[in-house]
């Protein structure tokens, strides 16, 4: 555990903030000749040099390579976060940017992941990592379903959402399905399913068939059969984390660095454990900082994830937005721009 930042120094404070704002800045160490010039402390190299091995051995730096200075550790990093950092707030631009998918959403209709998916791809640009998104699980309500013959052995499945989405399925028919059984079959789930859920739906479909109340022929009662079950099991699956920018994350910097990278996309790819992870920041109304081996999701990696939940209607929490990336996050302009990402999703919510 790092000490307090009240038991430091006030040279060992303004010595730890220079390596930590240089590391921040550029991702190289920092020596004590670089310090010396930029700080302005007015302190030898020696000195500062003797100042470092104190924080080193308090385990708030650490020297990746012999005579190549220091770089925060993590621990470090959770001292400067907790005790030292000012933020900065969004600028101008950021917040337009920002709050544009907000506006586009208003013009146009169509499912609220769209414009989650956009106002996170905004923050992943703004700042440079990968913007995550944990959007609450919804269940979808018909409007209709309907089936596209593609071939003699293929159809496409169309769902329509009341809120104007639309997925399609390519589903295999059965050998020698006339064609007229996928209008029969899309007739009659549009006329019984509509306005309710998938789930209601299933087990509406269920009970009809079951009861011999459908009025259909073996081959459309087939299509009903598989088509409503193909989407109550996407439904089941659908996923609640939507992730933007991934290739923000592999830049110059991290060339020296890809299996670190590589260890990070890995992470991103177990969207699982990344969501459960972002909805332990769901409680309370607080950024969450998770830096690190601090979670054991990232002990391979060294990543950071910023964190804040967003709330709905009636002030309930409804998803959590944030960011990705490197340990050697610019913390002081990203968890702002999270916290301005968060209540613009807010108002998007309402």
């Amino acid at each position: 555990m790092a000490p307090p930042v009240t038991e430091l120094t006030d040279r060992a404070r303004e010595i730890f903030r220079a390596v930590v704002d240089g590391y921040l800045a550029n991702g190289a160490p920092m020596g004590s000749k670089t310090i010396a010039i930029a700080s302005g402390l007015n302190l030898s190299p020696a000195s500062i040099r003797n100042v470092m091995g104190e924080l080193e051995s308090l385990g708030l730096l650490a020297s990746p390579h012999t005579s190549a200075g220091r770089v925060p550790t993590e621990r470090g990093l959770r001292l400067f976060v907790d005790g030292m950092m000012q933020a900065a707030e969004p600028s101008t631009e950021e917040r337009t940017a920002i709050e544009a998918q907000l506006a586009a959403r208003a013009l146009r209709a169509g499912p609220v992941e769209d414009a989650l998916a956009a106002t996170t791809a905004a923050l992943s640009g703004l700042s440079a990592c990968a913007g995550l998104v944990l959007v609450p699980k919804r269940e979808v309500t018909l409007r209709s379903i309907g089936f596209v013959p593609l071939s003699r052995m293929q159809a496409l499945a169309v769902m329509v959402g009341e809120d104007g989405a639309v997925e399609n399925r390519v589903i295999d028919l059965p050998d020698g399905m006339d064609p007229s059984a996928l209008v029969e079959a899309g007739n009659y789930l549009s006329a019984t399913l509509g306005g309710l859920t998938l789930a209601e739906a299933k087990s509406r479909v269920e009970r009809e068939l079951a009861d011999g109340r459908a009025a259909l022929d073996a081959s459309a009662r087939a299509l009903v059969e598989r088509g409503i079950a193909i989407w109550s099991e996407d439904d089941r699956r659908r996923p609640v984390l939507i992730v933007r920018g991934q290739g923000r994350l592999i830049d110059a910097a991290a060339a020296a660095d890809l299996d670190r990278v590589r260890d990070l996309l890995d992470d991103l790819e177990g969207k699982q454990e990344i969501a459960s992870l972002l909805d332990s920041a769901r409680a309370g109304d607080a950024t969450r900082i998770f830096i690190g081996a601090e979670n054991k999701l990232f002990a391979l990696s060294g990543s950071s994830v910023i964190a804040r939940p967003f709330r709905g209607p009636g002030g309930q929490v409804v998803g959590v937005v944030g960011v990705i990336g490197p340990t050697r996050l610019n913390y002081a302009r990203v968890v702002p721009m999270v916290d301005f990402t968060a209540a613009t999703l807010a108002r998007l919510m309402q």
